[in-house]
């Protein structure tokens, strides 16, 4: 079951399109050995799964490639908009463990989160001052600033995005 989600919610990421994907799954049992089977197939992939937040049958689950995911901690402007939010270490571990108390705390939903899926900093920027709204556009993430794709990996995200959407 747990294999069917990561297909479903994490394809870019597999696919190397993007640093990392976040799904909600909800299971009757704890799927922490399926995560941890995951885990070993993938390792020399450059994938890894985390559970980051557990309530009762439910958990978020974050599907990323660490090398890509501490590139883009170091992309400019990353670290200021961390630390905005009390992260002090930026490493990739230390943003991961503060960015799992950030959504144990309970006081909204860390919209940051954005860089750790690895969208452009200015994105996050803008979606966190608009509050979600007055995109752009919309595809694998709402766009505010740059409506043309950086890089091949990003138009073929959006690509793949519209093509599972049926667009």
């Amino acid at each position: 079951m747990l294999e069917k989600y990561l297909i479903e919610h994490c394809a870019p990421t597999l696919a190397s399109l993007k640093t990392a994907s976040l799904f909600s799954y909800h299971a009757a049992q704890d799927p922490e050995d399926d995560v941890k089977h995951l885990n070993r197939m993938f390792r020399d992939k450059g994938v890894e799964l985390l559970i980051l937040k557990r309530e009762e049958n439910a958990m978020l689950i974050y599907v990323c490639r660490r090398t890509q995911l501490a590139k883009d901690l170091e992309r400019p402007g990353a670290k200021e908009l961390l630390e905005r939010y009390g992260y002090t270490d930026t490493s990739v571990d230390g943003a991961i463990e503060r960015l799992r108390m950030r959504l144990a705390s309970g006081d909204g939903f860390p919209h940051e989160i954005g860089l750790f899926l690895g969208y452009p900093v200015e994105d996050v920027l803008g979606f966190i001052e608009n509050a979600g709204q007055n995109c752009k556009c919309c595809g694998c993430w709402k766009v505010y600033c740059n409506e043309a794709p950086d890089d091949e990996a990003d138009a073929a995200c959006i690509a793949l995005g519209k093509k599972l959407a049926g667009e």
